[in-house]
């Protein structure tokens, strides 16, 4: 008799390729050796597929009671963006396919929130103080990451896409600078990596500095606003160090990131490539708007304090959905001399802002 079956192996069975063999065998016999496959599909199918869903569903549940803690005043944002790394390299994130764009969407509503904390005379003073630091330190790094990207043989727009996030505001400049350039996805991951890393560095060294070297909230927040590549994490290390210095740091980096529109069209003359929709950050409008608000309309001021508290929150979550995004496939990809690259950027732009804000602001 010929029949069709699996090569019996207890730990492939049901995956194992279906073979031609020729059995002679009896009907008893035959009847005997189907039960037995029928019984064994039955048993293993349901449990391997039963204990797969249970393990996502945990997976799920534990990322979002997490995700809600850090909605609480008890996580403070350099928890929560430890708490996201150690749970995408532990357990994995169940929902990464959705976490760029909330990240995106989260800091945008949250910094918009912030406004309303801030009075605009004092952000237009912090804005003119940092002018100048501003454009200098755009353009060295920016000079210094070329040239760097050159003697260290790096892709000549990985090494300018790392030089361009450090220049002006991290991930941002990069998602708008990449497609004008022409970037290839390895590319726009080997920089986004690079900029994150060092961003959750900056989280946790740049405050503990600041202490070190008594540096006055003005001057904390102008130089966090300089050295620290993302708005979240400039964010999230000037609300550690102080209200004041949150104002100046958020004020100084807003007025930064609006660079990403000159930036980019010099860089499609640099890389000669055709028009290209160039990624206005529009939230930046609605941030001025916030302050304006906060400091003309009176009626506000009940309401403030709560808009402010709830944006907090949100720029918490956002750094700990940004530590959730740090796998170790993202840590591997980056490679050696673009993080050396990124590292040689960030030391040169902090220390050289550290002492601008310390002897010449």
């Amino acid at each position: 008799m010929a029949l069709f079956i699996r090569s019996w192996n207890s730990n492939n069975f049901l995956t194992a390729p279906i073979k031609f063999v020729h059995l002679d065998l009896k009907k008893n016999e035959i009847l005997y050796f189907k039960r037995q496959l029928v019984m064994k599909e039955e048993i293993t199918t349901p449990v391997a597929a039963e204990g797969n869903k249970g393990s996502e569903r945990a997976r799920k549940i534990i990322f979002l009671l997490a995700l809600l803690l850090c909605f609480t005043p008890m996580v403070s944002p350099l928890l929560a963006l430890l708490a996201g790394i150690l749970i995408a390299n532990l357990l994995g994130h169940p929902f990464l396919r959705f976490n760029q764009k909330v990240v995106h969407v989260l800091l945008q509503v949250s910094v918009v929130g912030l406004g309303f904390g801030m009075n605009v005379h004092s952000a237009l003073s912090a804005g003119k103080e940092g002018f100048m630091f501003t454009v200098v330190s755009i353009f060295s790094t920016l000079l210094l990451g070329t040239l760097l990207g050159k003697w260290m043989r790096i892709e000549k727009k990985t090494a300018y896409l790392i030089s361009s996030g450090t220049a002006i505001c991290g991930g941002s400049a990069i998602a708008a600078i990449a497609p004008v350039v022409k970037a290839e996805e390895k590319q726009i991951s080997v920089a986004l990596g690079t900029i994150f890393i060092l961003n959750a560095i900056a989280l946790f060294v740049f405050p503990i500095i600041g202490h070190w070297l008594k540096l006055s909230q003005n001057q904390f927040g102008l130089w966090s606003a300089i050295a620290i590549h993302d708005t979240s994490s400039v964010v999230g290390a000037a609300s550690r160090y102080g209200a004041e210095a949150l104002q100046v740091a958020t004020t100084v980096k807003l007025a930064r990131a609006l660079w990403i529109i000159p930036i980019t069209l010099l860089s499609a003359l640099l890389f000669k490539s055709g028009p290209e929709k160039i990624k206005i950050p529009y939230f930046i409008g609605l941030f001025v708007l916030a302050m304006l608000a906060n400091t003309y309309i009176s009626q506000l001021a009940t309401l403030t304090p709560y808009i402010v508290t709830c944006a907090k929150s949100g720029l918490t979550v956002t750094l700990f959905l940004i530590g959730a995004g740090l796998n170790r496939r993202i840590l591997k990809t980056v490679g050696v001399k673009p993080l050396v690259q990124g590292v040689i950027l960030w030391l040169f732009i902090s220390l050289t802002a550290l002492y601008a804000v310390i002897y010449l602001a």
